[in-house]
């Protein structure tokens, strides 16, 4: 048996709403179950995790899951909850300390190969989280410099699951690419923000 909790943010209209991913694994039939009045795109969202978490190097528990997303009542929808899904799943199966992970919001798309994709809304996500009491943000590293944008708040920016894992468990933090420049993403296009991108790592965690 396992539990672990990390927190995401769920986007009501144009303001943020700090939701609580919880993950619990039991002995049992392997299945992942998802509640928390989750919307189609986010049930989905199911195989898109577990095959960036195996593709991270790290083993996918083969035990009955249930991952919850509290409050219940706030609709919840789009892959940004992809972040915080798998890092509660890996708090769970004890590969990383679910003590660390209880009071981050993790903000961010996986796609199959665990690379984090940045999503919209991120600014109002931080805003969120700041007012919520959180000190501690990870945001996919194209998304760092709007996040840090927000006082208060500690922001790291991360290429992959893989980088978010050896950070958390203060391991060497492997090399990514970034993302090609000639190709960049469309949530991203035609946005200018000030700073220079750089985060500032997580209190604690060992520096990306």
């Amino acid at each position: 048996m396992g539990f672990a909790r990390t927190c995401a943010v769920a986007l009501v209209g144009v303001e943020g709403v700090v939701v609580e991913v919880q993950a619990d694994l039991e002995p049992g039939v392997a299945a992942f179950t998802l509640v928390g009045l989750p919307d189609k795109s986010l049930t989905e969202s199911r195989d898109r995790v577990r095959a960036a978490v195996v593709n991270s190097g790290a083993d996918w528990p083969q035990k009955k899951l249930t991952v919850g997303l509290s409050p219940a009542s706030v609709p919840k929808a789009g892959s940004g909850f992809d972040l915080a899904v798998a890092s509660a799943v890996l708090g769970a199966a004890e590969r990383l300390d679910p003590r660390v992970l209880a009071d981050i919001v993790m903000i961010g798309e996986l796609g199959l190969d665990g690379r984090v994709r940045p999503v919209r809304g991120t600014l109002p996500a931080v805003l969120a989280a700041a007012d919520a009491g959180y000190e501690q943000v990870v945001v996919p590293e194209c998304a760092a410099a709007e996040a840090s944008l927000v006082p208060g708040v500690s922001v790291l920016g991360i290429r992959s699951l893989r980088q978010l894992i050896a950070v958390l468990a203060d391991e060497p933090v492997p090399e990514e690419e970034p993302p090609d420049p000639a190709r960049p993403d469309p949530l991203l296009a035609g946005l200018r923000v000030p700073g220079t991108g750089a985060a500032t790592g997580l209190p604690g965690a060992g520096a990306a």
